[in-house]
């Protein structure tokens, strides 16, 4: 099994910066697609950014130019950078990995527990 744990969420103004981090560790063949989604209270869960294994990256409008997503590979880990943060960015905030397993050789849609992001002053 292979499991993903978040970190770097958090209470900010607006208009300040976090940076989000997901490690991805267990039984770990290889690592496809990464990414983050959200969800705001009330609200379904939503696509923020994702990025390749080869570095490809895909945001959604509501973020483009705020907010960047990068992976190192090697360390198996993904990350969110939240820049010009505004209050609707307020959000539990999920890391998604497809990570393919040696045991069975197939892939797998692996979610983080979860961490909040507030953006208020």
């Amino acid at each position: 099994q292979a499991q993903l744990v978040e970190s770097g969420g958090g209470l900010v103004q607006p208009g300040g910066s976090l940076r989000l981090s997901c490690a991805a560790s267990g039984s770990i063949f290889s690592i496809n697609a990464m990414g983050w989604y959200r969800q705001a209270p009330g609200k379904q869960r939503e696509l923020v950014a994702t990025i390749t294994k080869g570095g490809s990256t895909n945001y959604a409008d509501s973020v483009k130019g705020r907010f960047t997503v990068s992976r190192d590979n090697a360390k198996n880990t993904v990350y969110l950078q939240m820049n010009s943060l505004k209050p609707e960015d307020t959000a539990v905030y999920y890391c998604n990995a497809d990570i393919r397993i040696p045991l069975t050789g197939r892939s797998y849609d692996y979610w983080g527990q979860g961490t909040q992001v507030t953006v208020s002053s």
